[in-house]
């Protein structure tokens, strides 16, 4: 069983005008890239060279970033299960994500 190339819990998943999950999961496994729920169930999912990461426009927090997945627009929230870590931290995982997005060959800011 191949090892996650990104695996963060905790994470707010937004689609505008409503939150779908408080505690979920962004997984990039094996080349695609899935939203889970905190019960594990799918929100959605694509493969990383279809998906559009971006920073919110609404936003200059650097722990949220707007991804593109099969044409529908997510704001994910990282970090927020784990404040104690800090903001830095968020920044540090957001980036991370955006990097693993990159190097999958989907687009990012």
């Amino acid at each position: 069983m191949a090892e996650a190339d990104f695996s963060a819990t905790g994470v707010r998943i937004e689609r505008w005008p409503r939150s779908l999950t408080r505690a979920g999961e962004v997984l990039v496994k094996d080349g695609r890239l899935a939203l889970l729920t905190s019960y594990g169930r799918v929100i959605d999912s694509a493969p990383v060279r279809a998906v559009r990461t971006g920073k919110p426009w609404f936003s200059d927090r650097g722990d949220a970033m707007v991804a593109t997945l099969n044409g529908n627009r997510y704001r994910l929230t990282l970090g927020q299960r784990d404040p104690a870590r800090g903001a830095a931290a968020a920044r540090a995982l957001t980036g991370r994500l955006r990097d693993v997005v990159r190097r999958g060959g989907g687009e990012g800011d």
